[in-house]
């Protein structure tokens, strides 16, 4: 007498309900973990630029911009959302000049997430790596609102920390 292995049809159907009750509960977590995931690994981005325009600043002796750009070789925008650029400033201009390289460029955001400063649109760092213009406050917010912002501050001695003032507006 020969043994059949297998599933019968009601457990196979019984198998099929819990695995789509297990999809449409993870289904939820499984996008808030990727907006989460998208706004932790932006800001740290932001923050690592930050930390490489200051190193830089005191390696080359140099003012290093960081400045929001959209086209990625110049400071062609105000919105930050649209990517950044960081370039030492040999003239001091404030703008990448002839002879002037960028050393990193940043892609628009993904995800539609904003991205407000109230550092205007550049921070410089002075060849001692301070930011003394240039201390203030980004906010990285998605379409959730205040409720899941990321926000950081730099300091006048250009030290980046997490927290501060956010605001998504």
């Amino acid at each position: 007498m020969k043994k059949n292995s297998g599933f019968t049809l009601l457990e196979l159907l019984v198998l099929l309900a819990v695995l789509a009750i297990l999809v449409a509960v993870g289904t939820p977590t499984m996008s808030e973990f990727i907006k989460n995931n998208r706004l932790t690994t932006q800001i740290n981005t932001l923050v690592g630029d930050l930390a490489y325009a200051r190193s830089e600043a005191v390696t080359r002796n140099l003012p290093v911009v960081v400045c929001a750009s959209n086209n990625q070789t110049s400071c062609s925008s105000a919105n930050w959302a649209d990517g950044w650029i960081v370039f030492s400033d040999i003239d001091n201009n404030g703008d990448v000049s002839a002879g002037e390289v960028v050393l990193r460029a940043q892609q628009l955001l993904e995800g539609n997430n904003t991205l407000v400063s109230t550092t205007g649109s550049s921070v410089v760092y002075d060849s001692r790596g301070f930011s003394p213009n240039s201390n203030g406050s980004f906010s990285l917010c998605d379409e959730r609102g205040p409720a899941h912002v990321k926000s950081i501050t730099i300091s006048n001695t250009g030290r980046v920390r997490k927290g501060g003032s956010a605001s998504c507006t």
